[in-house]
């Protein structure tokens, strides 16, 4: 059983998943607009939250934003619009899965199933402690990163998709690979959310982007010449 949290200014949304949350067995709590999630979040501890991005008051994006300064709690976007800034805007703030309005709320349990299976997983067990090639510093058991000896911050997938290119550095990962790995068997998404994640982490390594190279119709490879 999950303790959920469903965000979401109209009624009838809230009360069609928090029907079917409860049917398979889950513990469903309620806010109307981001703001009140946001307190929700500070008072309680959720499993995982379900979240509209257009809501009065604070919209979803900002209300993830200041859940994510304090909590890593998986978190499931709802959207009535599907264009792909949207998406890249939720994997920068940590989002972790994506769902376009209408939806099938059988659908959206098993998302939220596969979220939690991911999240409870930890596949990626680091064999070492730090990695270091030149100025990158990768600290597996922190989980921090530092460029240059700054600290840049990625999101709970990117660290993961980090971690698992490093631990097989310099070996051609398929697409495939890389989806189940990262994300689980289970994915519900494909080759663009995983495209959408190598493009932020490149920009979040900024000069050492260049160890991530693309192997046209394959995959990537993760490679810093050492």
């Amino acid at each position: 059983m999950y303790k959920i949290l469903v965000v979401d200014d109209e009624e009838k949304i809230r009360e069609l998943i928090g029907k079917y949350a409860k049917f398979e067995g889950h513990a469903v709590d309620f806010a109307t607009d981001g703001m009140e999630a946001v307190e929700k979040c500070r008072e309680n501890t959720y499993d995982v939250i379900i979240m509209d991005i257009m809501m009065p008051n604070l919209d979803g994006f900002s209300a993830c934003r200041e859940i994510r300064k304090h909590s890593d709690v998986p978190i499931l976007m709802l959207s009535a619009r599907g264009e792909e800034y949207d998406k890249i805007n939720g994997f920068e703030l940590g989002v972790d899965d994506y769902v376009v309005k209408p939806f099938s709320p059988k659908e959206l349990m098993l998302r939220v199933e596969a979220i939690m299976k991911r999240s409870q997983k930890n596949e990626v067990q680091p064999e070492i402690d730090i990695y270091k090639s030149e100025g990158l510093e990768v600290n597996f058991t922190a989980r921090r990163v530092y460029v240059d000896g700054e600290e840049v911050g990625l999101s709970p997938k990117e660290y993961d998709l980090l971690f698992y290119m490093i631990k097989n550095k310099d070996i051609a990962l398929t697409r495939e690979k890389l989806i189940n790995k990262v994300w689980g068997y289970d994915f519900f998404g494909g080759d663009r959310t995983l495209d959408t994640h190598i493009k932020l982490l490149r920009k979040s390594l900024g000069k050492y982007s260049e160890y991530i190279v693309t192997l046209r119709g394959v995959g990537y490879r993760y490679s810093d010449g050492n």
